[in-house]
């Protein structure tokens, strides 16, 4: 089955966190783009280079030759952080000036096709990053990644903010699909148990997952938890996102409940690539 959203409020929000970004970006002195953040071998304007490149692939654009070999570097994982890492690394020397104007020339390219872009173009099903669906999936990936990055941004800068809106809402929307494969799959949850993911500070929200066949997120639960584990939105996009070790979040994580079970969860809570 594949996901149908709605186009004018994805690309709005999409709209929204490329404005955040660009705000961000442009309160930064120039040794600010060299800070490093929480994804291994990137500084500022790495993850900068990594979302320019993107858009730069989704316009169909090539990618720039480097002579390093991307495939060797300690952080490259898979083929995916290659591609990223060839936009990186091809445009590590250029100042932070420069990479801004590409930032803000391909977004506003990019959104002028996405607003230009047709119902039947929007629900298509082609390639994203979490397997075949419709091309507004992967525009909500595209929210999820972009702020997930900005987030790395302020926390190598320790500028934390930007934690709710319409943006953050469709990036938690992303990461509470894969809550089931975590709940039920990493960290083993029995048959018959429950897990609420209760979300503060922010985009405030409640996160169910119901453990039958298969472990899947629900709407709501018909009693309480097996067991709730309660904390920031800014800290679960961090465990989340494997950004931060387990036992070492940026805010607290109260666990209430079946305390083994939480911290199985909490160990395995990392997903994304």
């Amino acid at each position: 089955m594949t996901t149908q959203l709605p186009q004018e409020a994805v690309i709005a929000a999409l709209a929204e966190e490329w404005e955040a970004l660009d705000e961000l970006l442009s309160s930064l002195a120039p040794d600010d783009w060299a800070a490093p953040t929480p994804c291994p071998g990137w500084d500022v304007k790495a993850n900068v280079a990594h979302i320019v490149g993107t858009e730069a692939m989704l316009l169909g654009l090539d990618a720039p030759t480097v002579e390093v070999d991307v495939a060797a570097l300690p952080h490259v994982r898979n083929d995916i952080g290659g591609f990223n890492e060839q936009w990186v690394q091809g445009l590590a020397d250029e100042p932070p000036a420069a990479v801004l104007d590409r930032f803000r020339a391909l977004t506003a390219e990019r959104l002028a096709i996405l607003r230009a872009m047709d119902a039947e173009a929007w629900d298509a099903e082609g390639f994203t990053p979490a397997g075949r669906d419709t091309h507004g999936r992967f525009m909500r990936i595209r929210v999820f990644d972009c702020w997930m990055h900005e987030q790395d941004v302020r926390d190598g800068l320790g500028r934390p903010g930007h934690t709710d809106g319409a943006a953050v809402e469709l990036a938690l929307d992303e990461l509470q699909t894969g809550m089931g494969f975590v709940v039920g799959k990493k960290a083993g949850a029995p048959a018959g148990s429950s897990v609420t993911f209760a979300l503060t500070d922010g985009a405030e929200r409640r996160i169910h997952v119901l453990v039958g066949d298969r472990a899947s997120v629900v709407d709501a639960l018909d009693g309480p938890a097996t067991v709730t584990l309660t904390t920031t939105v800014h800290a679960f996009s961090r465990l989340a996102g494997g950004r931060v070790p387990p036992d070492a979040p940026p805010e607290p994580v109260a666990v209430d409940g079946d305390q083994d079970l939480g911290q199985r969860i909490l160990a395995h809570l990392a997903f994304t690539i």
